[in-house]
């Protein structure tokens, strides 16, 4: 890991405009023009490097930033698209078939949950959900059918931190594909690094990070890349969830800053979880030693990059949580939204919005409570204000 530092990655990478422009230029186009039809020909059959056909299939601007990203990773390939379900279900969907069987963590992002839960049944494809933090248990819902083992890097929205480095000598033991959704983890930690076979983020996020645009990203081998951009048996190129041009070239410029953003979400969440945790909150953050995983996780990440920028606070019942965060967004300290990455504070209570897709038995089962407030923690330049501010809410609703 010492010897990986994404963002140096990243920075290396030098692409000039068509006219000499210092950003590339935005390849405007769904379809490209060729001098002879045999090169249009062999294009199609993917045998023409550097050749465009159409941008369902590629664009200059999309591959630009799929080596951006792939390069940040340390994977051979990469490929965006549309949105992060727009990454996750056609990566599932190429590596399963009828009769498959996903081995997933139970704390997920909802989305993802009722994709495994409700949508891939309807294709024979079931999944076991399991407390990924256990390895026993992990390898216990192994079948001879298991095909993939799935999890976040930091879970949505609870924080539990999943080990990489032993999930992936699971999967080698059992011939499995360990896919990690890193959302939460950019430049922090390379799950690729660690064995993670393919790597998967929302770009909307803190890769983005000005909750302006929607995309996803699969990190893995060339070989698997190319088999979701595949003409004939691709679910990427089939299912056609493809980023636009003009939103990969925003994406791109933004991504030039990640290393500095994500250092001012971790020191502020740091921060703020330390003030709050002895303040007296219920607070989980990987970067405090109270959290279970805290020796893992600081050995996973790379520490110039911190902790992350997410915290959550229990504040007893969901009436409280409305009530604070309704406060918050009064007073200017950050929305009452969905989504994170944002250089606002961002807050919601995540079993009635991004977690509502699982059953409340289920959301009780792995600790999800009512009163849970996940905080996505801003880019504030003096935490110290911030702090105060939120905690003066807080003493007025006798939350402290």
């Amino acid at each position: 890991m010492n010897n990986f530092n994404p963002a140096d990655k990243i920075q290396d990478l030098q692409y000039f405009g068509e006219f000499g422009g210092v950003n590339p230029s935005i390849s405007d186009s769904s379809t490209y023009t060729f001098l002879s039809a045999k090169t249009m020909f062999d294009t199609f059959e993917g045998n023409a490097e550097g050749c465009y056909l159409y941008s369902r299939h590629s664009s200059p601007s999309n591959l630009y930033l799929d080596k951006a990203i792939a390069a940040m990773e340390g994977t051979e390939a990469a490929n965006v698209s549309a949105s992060g379900m727009g990454a996750i279900t056609p990566t599932l969907l190429q590596l399963c078939s009828q009769g498959d069987h996903i081995v997933s963590s139970r704390t997920i992002y909802g989305g993802t949950y009722a994709f495994l839960k409700n949508f891939t049944p309807k294709f024979g494809i079931k999944t076991s959900f399991v407390d990924i933090t256990k390895l026993e248990v992990v390898e216990a819902a192994i079948t001879p059918n298991t095909k993939v083992i799935y999890c976040e890097t930091v879970s949505n929205p609870l924080l539990e931190v999943a080990d990489i480095t032993g999930l992936a000598k699971l999967a080698i033991k059992h011939n499995l594909k360990l896919v990690v959704d890193n959302t939460f983890s950019p430049l922090s930690v390379a799950p690729a690094k660690m064995g993670a076979d393919i790597v998967i983020h929302s770009l909307t996020k803190y890769i983005n990070g000005s909750s302006d645009t929607v995309g996803g990203v699969v990190c893995g081998s060339r070989e698997f890349i190319n088999s979701l951009k595949d003409v004939n048996s691709g679910a990427s190129m089939l299912l056609g969830p493809t980023m636009d041009s003009l939103r990969s070239a925003s994406v791109m410029k933004n991504l030039r800053t990640l290393h500095i953003r994500m250092k001012q979400h971790s020191y502020n969440a740091m921060y703020l979880a330390t003030k709050f945790e002895n303040d007296g909150l219920k607070v989980v953050y990987p970067g405090l030693a109270s959290h279970p995983s805290h020796q893992l996780y600081a050995s996973m990440i790379n520490p110039e990059y911190g902790f992350g920028g997410m915290m959550t606070v229990d504040v007893g019942t969901i009436d409280k949580a409305n009530e604070l965060m309704e406060l918050m967004q009064d007073r200017n300290l950050g929305y009452l939204a969905v989504s994170l990455g944002f250089y606002k504070t961002l807050f919601s209570a995540p079993g009635t919005s991004t977690s509502s897709e699982i059953p409340l038995e289920e959301q009780k089962e792995m600790g999800l409570t009512d009163g849970l407030i996940r905080f996505s923690i801003g880019l504030d330049n003096d935490i110290e204000r911030t702090y105060q501010m939120m905690k003066t809410c807080m003493v007025e609703l006798g939350v402290l």
